[in-house]
């Protein structure tokens, strides 16, 4: 199979590229877009490349903002990201986690996806780019939608969670870096004794990453205690839809939800 390769002088330019183009992809880590070349894909005809494109910077701003093309070796190697270190540690092995990218990461399907799984935690938001400029899009709105055809996801952006706020856990079956049985991120502030802005998201519990809202009501306006982690175990799975895969059974992953989710909100989650 043939594939024409596209170096883009512009992030426009590669939106312009695929906006003509349906069988054109835009390669940043290609941890899932080779693998579908190398498995015969021939709807894929045209690669746009990432590379002098400007996507592999993070600003730690406020908000903090980290390129789509920015790995999670390059996380792990910034000390002002420590609370995301867990996440992109739990993505595969080294070599994977050189090439893995934060904007690749917001197309995986379930079991993989955890990357997406924290930013929905964090309350993060897309910066896309296309022949009409840039735009923003809350994330849980990008993963239900996911973007129009011809835009590229420039980055996320993202405020800085409390000390101690946030919160993730990856259940394997694998270890220490296999797809997903489970994850957890929260955010969990508690300014005044009581929770104030819970925010909880799953992966592997539904197709893409998910809110557990029925988990943050049960938590918003609490204090974090025993009573409070009893109300949200008893509703961790609502709103769930988990698949049959080789990692688990849709009924195991309901059935040990609420288990590893009271382990996060315990603080057992290391």
């Amino acid at each position: 199979m043939a594939l024409d390769i596209v170096r883009a002088d512009s992030v426009g330019q590669a939106a312009g590229v695929l906006a003509g183009d349906d069988g054109a992809r835009f390669l940043a880590g290609g941890t899932f877009l080779v693998r579908a070349i190398t498995a015969g894909d021939v709807s894929i005809r045209t690669v746009v490349l990432s590379d002098g494109l400007g996507l592999d910077r993070i600003a730690l701003g406020d908000p903090i903002e980290i390129g789509s093309a920015v790995t999670m070796a390059q996380v792990l190697g910034e000390p002002h990201l420590g609370f995301l270190h867990p996440v992109a540690d739990s993505i595969g092995g080294p070599a994977v986690r050189a090439m893995a990218t934060i904007g690749g990461n917001l197309f995986a399907q379930s079991p993989y996806g955890d990357f997406a799984v924290a930013l929905l935690a964090l309350g993060a938001s897309v910066v896309s780019e296309g022949a009409d400029g840039e735009a923003s899009q809350d994330l849980e709105a990008f993963l239900a939608e996911g973007p129009p055809r011809g835009r590229i996801v420039r980055a996320v952006r993202f405020a800085t969670p409390a000390a101690g706020a946030f919160r993730y856990l990856k259940i394997t079956r694998k270890h220490p870096h296999g797809a997903s049985v489970l994850s957890i991120a929260a955010v969990l502030p508690v300014p005044g004794g009581t929770l104030a802005g819970v925010r909880v998201a799953y992966g592997a519990m539904s197709p893409r990453p998910m809110r557990a809202r029925a988990v943050e009501a049960a938590l918003e306006g609490r204090p974090l205690d025993a009573a409070a982690i009893e109300a949200a175990t008893k509703v961790a799975a609502d709103g769930t839809m988990p698949e049959d895969d080789p990692q688990a059974s849709a009924w195991y992953r309901r059935a040990v939800l609420p288990v590893h989710l009271r382990r996060l909100l315990s603080g057992e989650e290391g």
